[in-house]
């Protein structure tokens, strides 16, 4: 959800920049572009960046005390931990 407002920000503000050079306003406009760049790329950053991988080969998984409710669905969580590579894991319960 966050993600989503975040892109319509970007795009509200690369929409502005873009009209401002339209006025020959060029400084405010490049200076939206810029930002709505950058920030789109942080977006993009964030999603490359904490995605989960496959699990490492021969991981032996143990489970912990930890135990929480995704936000998301509600379902309750357990975490899984492999001590050789120190990846952990989150398994519907």
């Amino acid at each position: 959800m966050l993600r989503k407002a975040l892109l319509l920000c970007t795009l509200v503000l690369a929409g502005v920049g873009v009209w401002l050079l339209g006025r020959r306003l060029w400084a405010p406009g490049f200076q939206a572009l810029g930002v709505a760049a950058l920030l789109f790329l942080g977006i993009a950053f964030e999603n490359w960046r904490y995605r989960t991988g496959p699990a490492p080969p021969g991981a032996t998984w143990q489970r912990t005390d930890e135990k929480f409710a995704d936000p998301v669905s509600g379902e309750e969580m357990q975490v899984e931990y492999d001590p050789v590579s120190g990846a952990r894991r989150y398994v519907p319960r």
